[in-house]
């Protein structure tokens, strides 16, 4: 039986994994619609890999509600695995067969694979095609992942860390591989600590921290409005200010007015999304410490 096409694509509720007393998910929340690019974010070891793995069917989770696909990942066969493609942060591929045959075999597991050639010049392999993987580096081996993991043309497709080792070229062009993807509907869950890279490609992004979800939302909405709101700082004889503002030009005229001047070190600051998942992040840290 098909899922509804407005159905959830996955869908998580109350997520949570215990490795012995360490509890690694604690009670993660979320759905991800159709056609939709959807980034989790967050330190190392806050959980975001052990959701993926939960998610991918490789890790059994211990309380809460998964689906995938419309199917529980704990009870998923060949079939509903035929429909994903997986990305892991490493992978274990032979170095025995060129690039093009390691992908030529992936292929001709699918019913409608990508073109071979093109997933190769999408991920910026050309010149290596006809390399033995294991003469490949480390950045051009992680480039075979991402081919392999796209080359089925998934409905659904796990990203976890894909563009690690990758250069500024390789990078751009893996972004226009996925926007290929996105035009064609697929769905894809993202780990990335590149937060230029979440910015580019996702629709919204849940941040995860301590293993608790802090913040769930559009990738321009993170946070909420507060955290956008301008931040003037600047200095005088009784030290160091900052003060958050909707009007940052009007306030720094003022500045100047009551000043004689302009104040020593002024700068606006205007949040960026990097700005906005560090002040998430360490105020998570903050509140557990505090406990």
């Amino acid at each position: 039986m098909t899922e509804s096409a407005s159905a959830p694509v996955v869908s998580v509720a109350g997520l949570t994994k215990h490795y012995g007393e360490v509890e690694a998910l604690r009670g993660v929340t979320f759905d991800i619609a159709p056609g939709e690019t959807f980034a989790l974010l967050g330190p190392n070891g806050a959980g975001k890999s052990t959701t993926i793995e939960i998610l991918e069917g490789f890790r059994d989770r211990t309380a809460g509600d998964a689906t995938v696909l419309g199917t529980d990942p704990t009870h998923g066969g060949i079939d509903w695995k035929a429909r994903l493609g997986i990305v892991l942060q490493s992978t274990g591929e032979p170095g025995n067969v060129t690039v093009h045959e390691q992908l030529s075999h992936f292929a001709s597991f699918y019913p409608d694979p990508r073109n071979v050639d093109e997933v190769i010049r999408a991920v910026g392999l050309e010149e290596k095609a006809k390399t033995l993987i294991r003469s490949l580096s480390g950045g051009q081996r992680r480039r075979v992942d991402v081919a392999l993991g796209v080359i089925g043309r998934p409905e659904l497709l796990f990203l976890d860390e894909p563009t690690t080792g990758f250069d500024p070229e390789a990078r751009h062009q893996f972004w226009d591989l996925i926007r290929s993807l996105q035009r064609e509907g697929t769905t894809i869950l993202l780990t990335t600590h590149y937060l230029d890279e979440a910015a580019q490609l996702s629709d919204r992004a849940a941040v995860i921290a301590g293993g608790r979800m802090v913040a769930l939302g559009r990738i321009d909405g993170l946070g909420g409005d507060e955290a956008r709101i301008p931040l003037v700082r600047w200095r005088d004889v009784d030290g160091p200010h900052e003060q958050r503002t909707e009007t940052p030009a009007a306030f720094v005229a003022d500045l100047v007015a009551a000043s004689g001047g302009e104040p020593r070190d002024l700068e606006i600051v205007r949040p960026s999304l990097e700005d906005i998942y560090l002040e998430l992040v360490q105020a998570d840290e903050k509140e557990r410490n505090s406990l």
